[in-house]
């Protein structure tokens, strides 16, 4: 499976890079929502780990933007992609809904937890 994660921290991008690669993930990540767009556009990523506080573009606005291009390509099943906050306010997963995204998961997180969410788009054999 092909993964593109959009982090700006490069300590969480190693971690969580790390911890998907153990389970034959394939990891592609950024730090910047011009660069998630651009490879998005390039390449057929499987699903999208989004972290919402990113410099240039917030991961909201990235969302909003992949979903304004599968529209008007025309492309009939959407990317997952799975918002990864560390804000952990009520509204916050409203808010991720809203701009398209699937799931949301809080940071922290353990491997598993990840793995779990991952999980309920494409279950493990």
């Amino acid at each position: 499976m092909e993964i593109l994660l959009v982090e700006d921290n490069q300590l969480n991008q190693k971690v969580v890079t790390f911890n998907l690669r153990k389970y034959n993930y394939n990891v592609t990540a950024v730090m910047y929502g011009s660069e998630a767009i651009k490879l998005m556009k390039e390449r057929n990523f499987d699903l999208i780990l989004m972290d919402i506080m990113l410099p240039e573009m917030d991961g909201f606005e990235i969302t909003k933007a992949i979903r304004k291009y599968e529209k008007e390509e025309g492309i009939s099943i959407q990317i997952p992609i799975i918002a990864l906050t560390a804000n952990a306010l009520d509204n916050d997963r409203d808010k991720c809904y809203n701009a398209g995204m699937n799931e949301y998961l809080s940071k922290p997180f353990t491997s598993d937890e990840l793995i779990g969410v991952i999980d309920k788009f494409f279950p493990r054999q």
